[in-house]
């Protein structure tokens, strides 16, 4: 006895290492304890058997003050497990029928029978059907074989049990089985009566595997390998966002299901690895970075973030001198106010090419020579102030003579006359790329040359507007 004891305390060990609820994850059980044999049942006659004697546990039941019974099961599923069952104890009260009667009987002491069972037992538990986890009522039947004494013989069993999970690993198991016997004639070392079996004890269930230690056993687990959540199927969550980690984009830092968990600090819809501003609200445009004036440069690049600007002056509006809406690095007249059509320089008005020519005519010079008189200069230089108000407008300079004398000197002296013209502006600071020159002799008379008037309007220079 004192080796069977030692069996079942390292019975226990173990169980209680490796235990958790028994069902299709852990279809192991081990129950073990003590065992009462009681021999009431087969000794009343015609009575109707009487399962559980509890009246008369102290008078009639048989104990074993220590561990005496060993149970294995196995879960088959559907609520049902089989089991194995080894039990000893020691007969010292045999309920036997006085003679001559069916229904009073005596307590004898058989010699302290050993008593031994070995027991097959399919079970099945309403713990599932009924909806509880802690409250197990069960039936069981199977068949065993059993020893008092000397005599030995078969019989078949059929019981109800109860247990109590009081954690999810340990119950607390109370059974009585029937156990019918054949043999039944009730001497003692001869016969195996049938009686009934109770046991009380501790259940362990174990089995399943669970790798990753989560609680979900690998084969329900989604990540047996990484310790996960049950909503997750045992898959982690490490950013604690509600997202499990196979399905964030950033299964470090907690963000939205909208951004695929990545976080979004600034509101602005553009997850922060993105965001070149991931503190400051702005747009997807912008990259996530604000933009103040809306010039399409970010604030953060932006020296002008209040006022809108050009890009290639960083956010900064181009100066604009002459204020004539064309900036000052495109203005081709930037201290002159123009028009955007002209590159920022002014257009040359009709009255002011009327102003030119009426001055042109009055250029007077030295008979037959390229020389101006005295009294032209006022007006040249009066013609110089016109085109340096068209900086960038471009004139051609034309001289015409009258008929008087041969046709190759006046060519000559009309082209001598315009060029002369054309070098006292560029003398006076008007560009030579703005001037070109051109005489054309007596060709081009706008007046008659039989009088002396209209010889004289005839000879003149011309200033026109190159377009």
């Amino acid at each position: 006895m004192k080796h069977l004891n030692k069996l079942f305390a390292a019975a226990l060990l173990f169980a209680g290492l490796t235990t958790q609820a028994q069902d299709s994850n852990n279809p192991w059980a081990v129950s073990f304890g003590v065992n009462g044999v009681d021999t009431k049942v087969s000794a009343v006659g015609n009575d109707s058997p009487k399962w559980i004697q509890l009246g008369n546990a102290n008078d009639n039941w048989n104990i074993l003050p220590s561990v005496s019974y060993l149970n294995v099961s196995r879960y088959v599923g559907d609520g049902f497990s089989f089991g194995l069952t080894g039990s000893v104890n020691k007969i010292n009260r045999w309920v036997s029928r006085v003679p001559g009667t069916e229904a009073t009987d005596i307590v004898t002491n058989p010699g302290d029978l050993s008593y031994y069972a070995f027991d097959a037992t399919i079970k099945y538990s309403f713990m599932e059907m009924i909806g509880t986890k802690w409250f197990d009522p069960s039936l069981n039947i199977g068949g065993g074989y059993n020893f008092f004494g000397d005599a030995s013989a078969g019989t078949v069993n059929g019981g109800v049990g109860l247990t109590f999970w009081v954690t999810e690993h340990v119950g607390i198991q109370f059974q009585s089985v029937y156990k019918h016997s054949f043999d039944d004639n009730r001497v003692a070392n001869l016969d195996v009566p049938t009686h009934i079996q109770h046991f009380a004890g501790l259940t362990f269930k174990f089995g399943g595997k669970d790798t990753d230690g989560d609680g979900i056993y690998d084969k329900d687990d989604a990540c047996p390998e990484v310790a996960g959540l049950p909503e997750f199927k045992g898959c982690p969550d490490t950013d604690k966002d509600g997202i499990q980690d196979s399905e964030d984009a950033c299964p470090e830092e907690a963000g939205s299901k909208e951004l695929n968990g990545c976080p979004d600090n600034d509101g602005d819809g553009i997850i922060n690895s993105e965001d070149a501003c991931p503190e400051d609200k702005g747009t997807k445009m912008m990259n996530g970075c604000p933009d103040a004036d809306g010039d399409g440069v970010a604030d953060k690049d932006d020296k002008c973030p209040t006022v809108a600007g050009a890009k290639d002056n960083a956010g900064c509006p181009w100066p604009d001198t002459d204020g004539d809406g064309v900036a000052d690095k495109d203005d081709k007249c930037p201290t002159v106010a123009g028009t955007v059509a002209n590159n920022g320089c002014p257009e040359v008005s009709d009255d002011a090419i009327k102003k030119l020519n009426a001055y042109a005519k009055t250029i007077l010079f030295d008979t037959g020579k390229f020389s101006f008189q005295k009294q032209t200069f006022p007006v040249l230089e009066a013609i110089t102030a016109i085109l340096k108000e068209y900086p960038t407008a471009k004139f051609s300079i034309e001289g015409h003579t009258d008929n008087v004398g041969k046709a190759d000197f006046n060519q000559k002296l009309s082209d001598g006359r315009a060029n002369a013209v054309k070098q006292y502006l560029i003398d006076n600071g008007i560009d030579p790329f703005r001037l070109t020159s051109k005489g054309f002799g007596m060709d081009n008379p706008i007046d008659t040359n039989k009088t002396a008037k209209g010889r004289a309007n005839n000879r003149r220079v011309e200033v026109k507007l190159v377009k």
